[in-house]
């Protein structure tokens, strides 16, 4: 989430990179692109953390969010960047993978 004096696109330019995906999926052991959400806020907005499989996007058992606030985060001029993890899916979900061609 980007400060008020900010603008989405310095987010974009921090975690649209190989060099960020790929250190995550490393250290995690992931292979799937990660999740994202792009906003722009005051201190205290909502900020929500898409999840899914670390191994596979179309795993619809593991599509969940996670929804926070910072009290003081970010200032108008602050960016603020957060990873999320699970360690598996929704109890008892009832719906199916994506289709596979």
């Amino acid at each position: 989430m980007v400060g008020l004096d900010g603008e989405v696109e310095h987010a974009s330019a921090l975690i649209h990179t190989l060099r960020f995906g790929n250190q995550y999926r490393s250290a995690v052991g992931a292979k799937s692109y990660l999740a994202f959400t792009n906003t722009r806020g005051p201190a205290h907005a909502p900020i929500m953390i898409p999840l899914m499989d670390k191994n596979d996007e179309g795993r619809r058992s593991h599509y969940l969010a996670i929804q926070f606030a910072i009290p003081d985060a970010p200032a108008a001029d602050e960016i603020v960047v957060v990873l999320g993890a699970s360690v598996g899916g929704r109890p008892h979900h009832r719906i199916g993978d994506a289709i596979r061609t």
